[in-house]
């Protein structure tokens, strides 16, 4: 997208015509890590990452070797995305009022805590479908299917991890609802020697963030299937 203004008029009656081109970004939703848009920066993009976590309002960080990265405190259900071209967007909506691993709490946490997380989900969604880009909204296993609609892929972590190494050659069943075009990567998997290890995680103020942590493999190998023609590293 381009947005020209005249700068003048200069003498000769010429005038000076700036020409400011905006660059398509990537924009990754309820998202702490970053892992899922690290190779998208490494191929030059600048990343949006949007989430209640980081510190309020926006901080740029800028590298001569990577792409611009952005992050953005604020809670979603309020924030308006920036009037930008966009080459994919993401979304990590929290799962803990909707997985049904913990579905034997449910009930305690009454109908609003659903409420709540599908409002996450839906907020997600829209803003997803807005950019016009390619899209997908991740989620384990959980009541999405329900309330929504069934998930259009499911993977694990070791399935990728071909891409990135044994840290990851794990299993956590991962559903994606995608649209826009979203390309779904072909799997490079390696043997999932390390079983179910998020599961066995202890208990942390840090544990949802890392359970959630995207797998790095996977995001690498989304950036190959939705922009081939991009410089990965």
């Amino acid at each position: 997208r381009e947005h020209v203004r005249r700068v003048g008029p200069l003498p000769g009656s010429w005038y000076l015509v700036v020409v400011a081109v905006s660059v398509p970004i990537v924009l990754s939703l309820c998202d702490l890590t970053g892992n899922m848009v690290r190779p998208w920066r490494e191929a030059g993009f600048e990343c949006w990452i949007v989430d209640l976590q980081h510190p309020a309002g926006e901080q740029y960080v800028d590298d001569d070797q990577m792409g611009r990265l952005v992050r953005v405190g604020a809670d979603i259900t309020d924030w308006l995305p920036p009037r930008r071209d966009y080459v994919a967007c993401f979304a990590f909506p929290p799962c803990t009022d909707l997985a049904v691993s913990g579905a034997r709490w449910f009930k305690d946490k009454g109908i609003g805590a659903l409420i709540d997380g599908l409002t996450l989900v839906e907020r997600c969604r829209r803003i997803c479908e807005w950019t016009g880009a390619p899209w997908m909204l991740e989620n384990p296993v959980s009541t999405i299917s329900t309330y929504w609609r069934q998930p259009d892929y499911k993977f694990d972590p070791y399935e990728y991890a071909g891409l990135s190494g044994t840290d990851e050659a794990y299993t956590k069943r991962t559903c994606l609802w995608t649209d826009g075009g979203f390309v779904m990567p072909e799997r490079e998997p390696l043997q999932p020697e390390l079983g179910s290890k998020m599961h066995r995680l202890p208990p942390s103020p840090d544990r949802a963030n890392l359970r959630s942590a995207t797998p790095n493999g996977f995001a690498r190998a989304v950036l190959l299937a939705n922009h081939p023609t991009a410089r990965a590293a």
